[in-house]
């Protein structure tokens, strides 16, 4: 797997450590973790949530990103009410209300939840990826992020202070692909 959607999350960790040992695995094979970012309304600056990118020696999973989820409207706030945030834990925001999805039973239903709204980010990572082969993990991280579209009430809500756009996304990885053939 290139791409690891996480949508779980507790505020306690039992057994961080074999958590961590396995998020290191991954970077160390070049994969690109997605975490939802939970549906609580917390702002994650002040407390804990697990798993998180964050190693007990003070360094941190890089090719990481957790998400929040956005609503259909831009009325006060992009921010779905329910939708944790944190304008240095939580990444980026992604459509996370309702999203048709199924559910068992062969169904489909309208769902709300950053549990949505993470495997909206982990499909725009896997557009750009078979497209652009030869992108790091880190590469893709930073064309989701740096092509977002910025919304003011998200600015002190996440990172990028953004809502995903997968246009914005393309373009910018073409940029990229572009720059890198230029200095072969």
């Amino acid at each position: 797997a290139k791409i690891i959607n996480m949508s779980f999350g507790k505020y306690i960790s039992e057994n961080k450590r074999a958590v961590d040992e396995a998020v290191q695995f991954a970077l160390k094979k070049g994969v690109l973790l997605i975490k939802a970012a939970g549906n609580d309304n917390k702002n994650l600056d002040e407390i804990e949530s697990y798993p998180n990118p964050q190693f007990p020696d003070g360094t941190t999973a890089n090719a990481w990103i957790t998400v929040g989820a956005s609503n259909q409207t831009a009325e006060e706030t992009l921010k779905a009410e329910f939708s944790n945030y944190g304008i240095k834990s939580v990444d980026v925001f992604a459509p996370g209300v309702r999203i048709y999805s199924t559910i068992p039973g062969n169904l489909f239903r309208r769902l709300d939840g950053t549990s949505m709204a993470g495997p909206v980010v982990s499909g725009l990572a896997a557009m750009i990826w078979p497209y652009f082969p030869e992108f790091t993990a880190m590469e893709v991280k930073n064309i989701i992020l740096q092509s977002v579209v910025r919304h003011e009430s998200l600015a002190k809500r996440c990172v990028t202070g953004g809502v995903v756009n997968a246009y914005n996304a393309i373009q910018l990885a073409k940029e990229l692909d572009q720059q890198k053939m230029k200095n072969k």
